[in-house]
């Protein structure tokens, strides 16, 4: 398995399969609340069976060219993740997408892998457009799309439903010229 390095703090970014569903799954109770605060992903691994099918549908995504899922690791440990939730190779699009448990926000780990997913993506797959979606309340997700020079698309004003709660979505996008321009050493 390859891990990609995310800094000189012995972050690493590698692919997450099913067959690590138990250490997912750990991780998912570490930070569930946190997690789950605006996202499915908490409720969506509950249990060993549930936490793998979740991580088997992101392996048929990626046998199928529809999405990618890669967690983070620190000291050996799965702390977070990024994401293509969906990727559309034909229209050039994808929506990536983040999560980390507690003890490991404030450090860039997200900014750092998602960096390494779009530039895999614009350069590797041709994706002209990656699109982050965030809750409006989610100040940290929008920080982060801010970090990686994305522009606000607009709001989907009460456009999501989580555990029983209406979000206005915020849609952030960088197109392909924009990651270019901006990844360009000056």
């Amino acid at each position: 398995m390859y891990a990609i390095p995310l800094g000189e703090d012995g972050a690493e970014l590698r692919p997450l399969e099913p067959w690590q569903a138990e250490e997912f799954l750990a991780h998912m109770d570490r930070g569930r609340e946190f997690i789950g605060r605006y996202i499915a992903l908490a409720d969506a691994a509950a249990d060993l069976e549930s936490a793998r099918t979740f991580l088997q549908g992101y392996a048929d995504k990626a046998a199928t060219d529809t999405g990618r899922i890669h967690g983070i690791w620190t000291d050996g440990k799965l702390v977070g993740g990024v994401l293509f939730r969906t990727m559309d190779v034909n229209q050039h699009t994808a929506e990536a997408g983040c999560w980390l448990e507690p003890s490991a926000v404030g450090k860039g780990l997200v900014t750092r892998a998602t960096r390494v997913i779009i530039d895999w993506a614009v350069e590797e797959r041709g994706i002209h457009r990656v699109e982050w979606w965030a809750a409006a309340a989610n100040e940290a997700s929008i920080a982060v799309a801010r970090r990686l020079g994305m522009t606000r698309d607009g709001v989907l004003r009460e456009g999501r439903l989580h555990r029983g709660k209406r979000y206005d979505m915020e849609i952030w996008s960088v197109l392909a010229p924009e990651w270019r321009a901006a990844r360009r050493p000056s």
